[in-house]
C-alpha cells in the first residue's frame, strides 16, 4: 500500500485569543504531536509549534509564523498534517484511518456491502460508514463484527450480528 504524502492529525477550528493562537480538534492517537518544537504542515506549508496548552480536549497551539488574530483567522478550517515519514508504527491489528478508507467490505458469506467511505470516532469504538449500491451501513469496529482486514487485497470481512444489516 502506497503511503499518502501527508496525513491529517488535526483540524483548525478557530483562532484562540488575539495573539495568533489556534484551537485544534485533535484526530490522532499521538497527542504529543502537538508538543512545542513539533513540525506540522498547514496548507502543506511546514510550520513549527512554539507553544501548546489544552482546553476541553482541544489543543491550543501557537505557531512560530502566526502572530495575529488576522493571521490565525486565515487558517480556520484547515487541516493540520504531518509528513507520512513522521507516522508512528502501530501494533499488529491496529490501523490508521487512511489505510481503511476505500477498503471493500464483505460478509463472511461472500456478500459485498460496499466500501468504507468514512470513519466515525466514538467514545468506545470507531464506526465504519460503508456505502454500497443499495444502501449505507454502519459497521462497529469491534472484534465480534470485524473478522479480518487485508490491506494488500483491499478487503475487510465482517460477520453481521443480528440487526446490523
Amino acid at each position: 500500500m502506497k503511503l499518502p504524502d501527508f496525513v491529517a492529525v488535526g483540524n483548525i477550528l478557530a483562532p484562540w485569543g488575539n495573539q495568533g493562537r489556534l484551537k485544534v480538534r485533535v484526530v490522532t492517537d499521538f497527542p504529543e504531536r502537538f508538543s512545542p518544537g513539533s513540525k506540522i504542515y498547514v496548507k502543506r506549508k511546514p510550520m513549527v509549534i512554539t507553544g501548546t496548552s489544552w482546553h476541553q480536549g482541544k489543543a491550543i497551539i501557537k505557531l512560530e509564523s502566526i502572530n495575529s488574530l488576522a493571521d490565525a483567522e486565515k487558517l480556520r478550517g484547515e487541516l493540520v498534517e504531518i509528513a507520512s515519514n513522521q507516522l508512528e508504527p502501530l501494533p499488529e491489528g491496529r490501523y490508521y484511518h487512511f489505510q481503511l478508507l476505500g477498503l471493500e467490505v464483505w460478509t463472511i458469506r461472500g456478500e459485498l456491502l460496499g466500501e468504507i467511505n468514512e470513519i466515525l470516532t466514538t467514545g468506545s469504538n470507531d464506526v465504519y460508514v460503508v456505502k454500497g449500491d443499495k444502501k449505507e451501513v454502519l459497521i462497529p469496529a469491534v472484534s465480534d463484527v470485524v473478522k479480518s482486514i487485508d490491506l494488500d487485497k483491499g478487503r475487510l470481512v465482517i460477520e453481521a450480528i443480528e440487526g446490523l444489516l
